[in-house]
């Protein structure tokens, strides 16, 4: 399949479940950001229903839980990875329901420490890396006064946690589900892949018209998560060419190998972007509109782009096409 086609209409109503396969529902649940909802699938279970993620914690989110919630006895919770708006209502999910939580122990232990605001996972922590990448203090300003925003999104987490890992074969309902883990976008993102349905949930790793978010994060500032990206997604293209993907954000879509093609000469050419404007020292502040090809003002696309930013730098860094230069207290990189 050379292309990517959706089979789903594209009016697919908010807020109200839409059946993929009889033992697969969609629920298309809001989000208060730019980017305004997060896929949310619901597979039929022993005795229940299981959800994959949950959303993030604000009232419209619980308002939509309790009117699925008479519908659906959820039984357990399947967590994609540790983003608010993926891992958000698990806590009050279990409160009120007693479903168990599955996940990977990095996003669990990952969501713990950003949660808790531990030292490296910090607001103040990330802050301190993009200043020494160059953001001016305008946008390090609204970051401070954006604050804590991870505790308001997910306020509590769930206190135990069934551990997933890569290669577990996990049985839901009637089907057996195979983790995929993943790299780059968080610690250890899980993926779903049925053989028997031939669907592959790919929470944030695959989707199907926005390029997923690859940031360097603080306690790893010299990380480089752009590899750890293109080496997972590379994954998907050992599975078959007509796999239904159902996607954390956009529409369910078919075309999965045309699609990781698409991410690998994406970044390809960001990164020959960046080496063009790098034959003077640049920080990676100074390379956002090179990346995204617009102003990025917004407190909370700012945090996106500059961790993303970095992880192209760093990505360049490590194949010996940039040099890294400090000076100052501010890093900037120039063309080896």
């Amino acid at each position: 399949m050379s292309e990517i086609t959706y089979p789903f209409d594209k009016t697919v109503p908010t807020e109200e479940p839409a059946i993929i396969v009889p033992e697969v529902h969609w629920l298309r649940m809001p989000l208060p950001f730019v980017l305004n909802h997060v896929n949310i699938w619901l597979l039929q279970d022993e005795g229940g229903w299981c959800t994959v993620d949950t959303g993030v914690t604000w009232d419209t989110g619980k308002s939509v839980w309790n009117r699925c919630l008479c519908q659906y006895t959820l039984v357990r919770q399947v967590i994609t990875h540790y983003h608010p708006d993926h891992i958000g209502l698990a806590g009050w999910l279990e409160q009120k329901t007693g479903a168990s939580l599955w996940m990977t122990r990095g996003e669990y232990l990952t969501a713990l420490a950003c949660q808790n605001q531990l030292e490296s996972y910090s607001v103040d922590a990330m802050i301190r890396l993009f200043e020494w990448h160059g953001l001016d203090e305008s946008r390090v300003k609204a970051l401070k006064v954006r604050g804590h925003v991870y505790g308001q999104g997910c306020p509590v987490l769930p206190s135990t946690c069934h551990y997933i890992r890569d290669g577990d074969r996990i049985t839901i309902g009637s089907h057996e589900w195979e983790v995929i883990a993943g790299y780059g976008h968080a610690v250890e993102h899980a993926s779903f892949y049925c053989r028997e349905l031939n669907i592959l949930i790919s929470g944030d790793m695959l989707l199907p018209s926005i390029s997923t978010n690859i940031p360097v994060m603080a306690v790893d500032p010299l990380g480089n998560p752009l590899k750890e990206f293109l080496e997972s997604v590379r994954r998907f293209l050992d599975l078959p060419a007509d796999t239904l993907v159902l996607p954390s954000h956009g529409r369910p879509f078919r075309g999965i190998h045309a699609r990781v093609r698409f991410l690998e000469e994406h970044h390809r050419s960001r990164c020959h972007a960046v080496l063009r404007a790098c034959t003077v020292p640049r920080t990676a502040c100074e390379l956002l509109p090179v990346l995204f090809e617009r102003e990025i003002v917004d407190a909370h696309q700012c945090m996106f782009a500059m961790g993303e930013s970095i992880a192209h730098l760093n990505y360049l860094e490590k194949q010996q096409k940039l040099k890294r230069l400090e000076r100052d207290g501010v890093i900037r990189f120039v063309t080896a």
